[in-house]
């Protein structure tokens, strides 16, 4: 991915017309994809399995970045891997250890990540920082869209950018022209994006915007 990135998140767009919808990011020149797993236990809600992310990869030739909330990562990162992910990002307070996630990630060739829910304090992460590519900070509560952005989260960013300059950090939930400009002074380098582009009337003119603030 590149220094500063979009990331759209399909969990809100329209299912029934998805190539639609990534047509027209593409037309905004976006070249990332996130992808929220959701297992029905790690959160309530259940989104979609690895077969949605092979009719994806056969189709278009995006970035993959899968967003793993479930309670078990282990049991999903090779099948998401094999589906087509480029970045496999679990959740800290997931069952499986984290060492052992990162590892087997690593494994793959792909990029792997550990996602922060708004309530964990960010000590929880910090060993493993050397380990990693990037870290997710959610800035709402996992497995919901639609959700306002928690301005506390902003601190863990920039502690962490203090530690580890060089570390990406992406920042997922209640994105939109305000939170984003919050979230890059904080120091973020990636923003997950769902529902403030798919309820939007012109993409090109809510992703160009969002660009101007981002990537400038």
């Amino acid at each position: 991915m590149e220094k500063f990135e979009i990331c759209p998140s399909i969990l809100s767009a329209n299912f029934f017309n998805l190539e639609k919808e990534i047509e027209n990011l593409k037309k905004a020149d976006i070249n990332v994809l996130h992808i929220d797993v959701m297992d029905g236990h790690f959160v309530p809600n259940i989104s979609f399995g690895e077969c949605v992310l092979k009719s994806l990869k056969n189709n278009c030739d995006m970035y993959f970045d899968v967003h793993l909330m479930v309670k078990k990562p282990l049991l999903f990162l090779k099948r998401f891997h094999k589906a087509g992910a480029f970045s496999l990002t679990f959740h800290i307070e997931a069952d499986d250890d984290a060492f052992d996630c990162i590892k087997e990630i690593k494994s793959y060739g792909c990029k792997a990540a550990i996602a922060v829910s708004p309530k964990t304090d960010i000590k929880k992460v910090l060993k493993f920082l050397d380990y990693i590519d990037m870290l997710l900070i959610m800035a709402v509560e996992p497995g919901f869209g639609g959700q306002k952005f928690i301005d506390d989260v902003l601190y863990k960013i920039v502690n962490v950018k203090k530690i580890k300059p060089n570390l990406k950090i992406q920042v997922d939930g209640g994105i939109n022209l305000v939170t984003a400009e919050k979230a890059k002074k904080a120091g973020a380098d990636y923003f997950v994006v769902g529902s403030f582009i798919f309820s939007s009337k012109d993409y090109l003119k809510t992703l160009k915007d969002l660009q101007k603030i981002i990537c400038c």
